[in-house]
């Protein structure tokens, strides 16, 4: 029978694999209606590497990520009429080849979706009738619809990879933030009912640790079986 593999453990409703509430209570997007808004204040959103700017419209407020030369009490554009300045969101179609965005909507007013993480930026590279060529922080060149909208500018906090972290402890609270499993354990280190490589004389696992072709789930952990072994193995 197989083991408690850390595949079969996760989603069944225990603490250890579950993330908090509220770490993506604030979910950044764009409103609908055009015109003019306000920074009211940042916010430090343990569910998001960059900053979040709390901002006032006339219907209400809503968060979108922080990008760098914002400020509190700045004043941004939502809409095609909108100056091009960094925290102003505008639809691809209305920016010129060159300009810095982030937080690119995958289609027209779905609230943006990519380029979201700290520091990350991308490029308008070109453009025709209806599409507008992207140059994302992967290098890869995307096709967007004039219509989506993004934010320009380069998202704060791009320094964040750049400090360690120095205690094991502050890892672990940003990890469980993110529902990431922290510290990974080997499984020659784990008991012999936590896992099928567990137990035996140091890292010595006692078996092969290549899964047997025919292995159910439980069982199926380490390297592929390989289709053929030797100059003639059979297939």
């Amino acid at each position: 029978m197989g083991k408690r593999i850390i595949q079969q453990a996760r989603g069944k409703g225990g603490t250890t694999y579950r993330v908090r509430r509220r770490a993506y209570s604030i979910k950044p997007a764009y409103p609908a209606e055009d015109g003019e808004c306000e920074i009211v204040k940042f916010i430090s959103d343990s569910g998001h590497s960059a900053p979040m700017a709390m901002i006032r419209s006339k219907k209400g407020t809503f968060f979108n990520i922080a990008v760098e030369g914002t400020h509190q009490g700045q004043k941004i554009m939502i809409g095609k009429a909108s100056e091009i300045k960094s925290g102003n969101i505008i639809p691809l179609g209305d920016l010129p080849v060159g300009t810095n965005i982030c937080n690119i909507e995958k289609r027209p007013r779905d609230g943006g979706q990519i380029v979201r993480a700290s520091g990350l930026t991308a490029v308008i590279v070109r453009k025709d009738e209806k599409n507008v060529f992207v140059l994302l922080p992967s290098k890869q060149e995307k096709c967007f619809d004039k219509n989506v909208r993004a934010t320009i500018g380069i998202i704060a906090g791009g320094g964040r990879t750049e400090k360690p972290f120095v205690k094991a402890g502050k890892k672990w609270h940003l990890m469980k933030a993110r529902n990431k499993l922290y510290p990974r354990t080997s499984p020659v280190k784990m008991n012999v009912v936590d896992h099928p490589f567990g137990s035996g004389r140091g890292k010595n696992m006692g078996k092969s640790g290549i899964a047997p072709r025919w292995a159910p789930p439980g069982r199926k952990v380490g390297l592929l079986r390989p289709r053929s072994s030797g100059r003639g193995g059979k297939r």
